[in-house]
């Protein structure tokens, strides 16, 4: 995913609207968001995750009203959000759920959240749904990540990356095949776990036919049946080490030392 452009508008301790150009900050490779507390870092961070999955990271979530106190009344709050994912020019406005004032009377009236979802292509954009649940599952599939998973791995600076650090074996390995499209590794190991399966199946019943097969010659030969092979070293008895061979002796293998023994 790569960033281009963020505007917010009456949102967080923006009152007024406000842009950044990501795409000239990236010309310099990386780039610090720095300033003092309470300028509005985090706010940033959240306008991303708030763009791309309509929530803002931890417990900032279950805060009600996203609207800055110091907008002008009438002043509706939005995150507009420019970004490629996955080769795709995407630009998603959102608006949270606010009070705005009735136009006529007094009091207020709720406006819902909305969002816009929109593609650029061919020169211009289009737009590919105004759905909130539509636009959040697209941009999850796109991303490979949900909100939870997202605010774990990209927004370190919400200390999230500490609980996916914590988190089980299992919680991670599914993030992180994910993150990196490792599940067509696991697809191989298991294929070549059921080809070694299979290959030790049929090795096992060839090995009984050919055993079968020779039982039924030495018994039509008259014969002794065939002995399996027999390793060519015995067994050390308990207590006991294995020599070492000497250097100019060389350990025959069990069918050449009976035929040896036969001549």
């Amino acid at each position: 995913m790569r960033l281009h452009r963020l505007e917010v508008a009456a949102f967080g301790p923006f009152s007024g609207t406000e842009e950044i150009d990501f795409d000239a900050l990236s010309d310099a490779g990386l780039f610090l968001i720095q300033g003092r507390t309470g300028a509005g870092k985090t706010s940033i961070l959240d306008a991303v995750c708030f763009a791309l999955y309509g929530q803002v990271p931890g417990v900032r979530n279950a805060v009600k009203g996203l609207r800055s106190d110091h907008a002008a009344p009438g002043a509706g709050p939005r995150v507009v959000l420019e970004t490629t994912i996955r080769g795709r020019r995407l630009r998603v406005t959102r608006s949270p759920a606010w009070e705005r004032p009735k136009l006529r009377g007094s009091g207020t009236t709720t406006e819902h959240a909305k969002v816009i979802l929109e593609e650029f292509e061919r020169g211009g954009w289009t737009g590919l749904t105004t759905r909130l649940d539509e636009a959040g599952d697209l941009i999850s599939r796109l991303l490979g990540m949900n909100a939870a998973q997202f605010c774990q791995v990209a927004l370190l600076p919400q200390g999230e990356f500490a609980g996916f650090l914590r988190a089980g074996a299992d919680e991670r390995r599914k993030v992180l095949e994910r993150l990196f499209a490792t599940e067509v590794f696991t697809q191989v190991e298991k294929w070549l776990a059921d080809r070694r399966a299979a290959t030790g199946r049929e090795a096992a019943e060839l090995a009984a036919a050919a055993s079968s097969i020779a039982d039924r010659i030495a018994e039509a030969t008259g014969s002794a049946a065939p002995r399996g092979e027999r390793p060519a070293v015995p067994a050390p008895r308990r207590g006991e080490q294995v020599p070492e061979p000497a250097a100019d002796v060389e350990v025959l293998p069990a069918w050449a030392a009976e035929l040896a023994g036969e001549h």
